[in-house]
């Protein structure tokens, strides 16, 4: 049975995992790519490095997310969100995001590459080169659909 997810379900499902996919398009260019998150009820909170991904959303902020979970092919669930891109620039509300991101994901065993960064402009990622200070962002979301497909 394929149906539509019940505002709570999506909202389960968005508070209850960390990887989306997130796609953005900036000078006829379409770009996407995995993320971790943590979500606030309102917003998804991210973090990176700056590239392709961060220079598009500052041209255009309008950006998409799926967040998938996937027990088999015809046993899923599926959130669509719609958002716009706003960096967190004020440190104060930087510590306040980045201490959320650490709070629901501690338990996790998470990947080299997702560890949340070091948030003050005096210090670097340790695994960054050079002196790259971390982007710490927000999808502000404006709309959200979800579907689901479970065994009869």
């Amino acid at each position: 049975m394929i149906g539509k997810l019940t505002k709570s379900q999506i909202e389960e499902v968005l508070d209850k995992n960390r990887l989306a996919r997130l796609a953005c398009h900036y000078a006829n260019k379409n770009y996407i790519v995995p993320i971790s998150y943590v979500y606030d009820g309102r917003s998804m909170v991210c973090h990176a490095v700056s590239g392709l991904k961060i220079r598009m959303m500052r041209e255009n902020p309008a950006v998409c997310l799926l967040v998938d979970e996937i027990r088999s092919f015809t046993n899923w669930r599926s959130v669509v969100v719609w958002g716009e891109y706003q960096e967190i620039v004020e440190e104060r509300e930087r510590l306040a995001a980045m201490k959320l991101f650490v709070d629901r994901t501690i338990r996790l065993k998470i990947s080299e590459t997702a560890i949340p960064p070091e948030i003050s402009g005096k210090r670097l990622h340790p695994r960054s080169p050079g002196n790259i200070k971390p982007v710490i962002y927000r999808i502000l979301i404006q709309d959200k659909t979800g579907r689901y497909e479970s065994p009869s």
